[in-house]
């Protein structure tokens, strides 16, 4: 059954303030999500807080933490031992935060040079590498030897590839696989067809969705996401 999640911030008040009305301090979600080296941190599993390099690269967007909080309690019933593809790695906090909690393998595809070998640097300094394929092609042309566990279809919003990429999923995904969609609020592209959301939320300005086929393949039962506390 789907179930929606919001994701919101939150903000502390001061006894004996000002009678003046008080201007919010603007959320960090709503904010343009620039990034500089090494901001990210894995958030769980035996990699907890190891550093994820990001290069200073033009449209670089990585997952909210928030929202990957959330991701990978959906995800927590198929991660151990899943082989997981993520179609537009970027920095590649989705697969190695995957591989830090129980994922056999993480395939990233990034077609960007300087990306995929940020990839390199990072499976090689968090000492993966024998669990990461990585990948420099289009990612609507990618060519697998075998369907994954799970993949994630978050690429460039301005690139509009979300069809193009549903398209690939009956090559890529296993037969009960799931598929993590990401996108900007107010987008929401149309599922491929014979699937369905299983789970949808939005931090900020960003949406997102766990897709299953609708075809009674699926059987496993997800578990309801984890509200991240607010913070102020």
């Amino acid at each position: 059954m789907l179930k929606r999640v919001r994701l919101c911030c939150g903000f502390r008040t001061t006894a004996g303030a000002s009678t003046m009305p008080r201007q919010r301090k603007p959320s960090p979600l709503l904010q343009p999500r620039t990034t500089t080296p090494g901001d990210i941190r894995i958030i769980g599993g035996e990699l907890k807080r190891s550093r994820i390099e990001v290069p200073d690269e033009a449209g670089l967007r990585p997952t909210p933490a928030r929202l990957r909080e959330t991701l990978f309690n959906w995800l927590a019933p198929r991660l151990r031992g899943a082989r997981v593809l993520d179609l537009c790695a970027g920095s590649g906090a989705l697969g190695f935060e995957a591989l830090s909690r129980g994922a056999a393998h993480s395939h990233f595809n990034e077609p960007n040079p300087r990306l995929a070998a940020g990839l390199l640097a990072t499976a090689t300094r968090l000492k993966l590498a024998d669990r990461v394929t990585i990948t420099r092609e289009d990612a609507r042309t990618l060519a697998v030897a075998a369907p994954f566990d799970i993949v994630f279809v978050d690429p460039p919003y301005a690139l509009d590839l979300w069809p193009a990429l549903f398209a690939r999923l009956p090559q890529l995904l296993a037969g009960d696989g799931w598929v993590y969609v990401e996108w900007p609020r107010g987008a929401r592209p149309q599922w491929p067809q014979g699937f369905r959301a299983r789970r949808e939320a939005h931090a900020g300005i960003v949406e997102c969705a766990l897709l299953e086929r609708d075809d009674g393949s699926a059987s496993v039962e997800g578990h309801a996401a984890a509200e991240p506390r607010a913070t102020s």
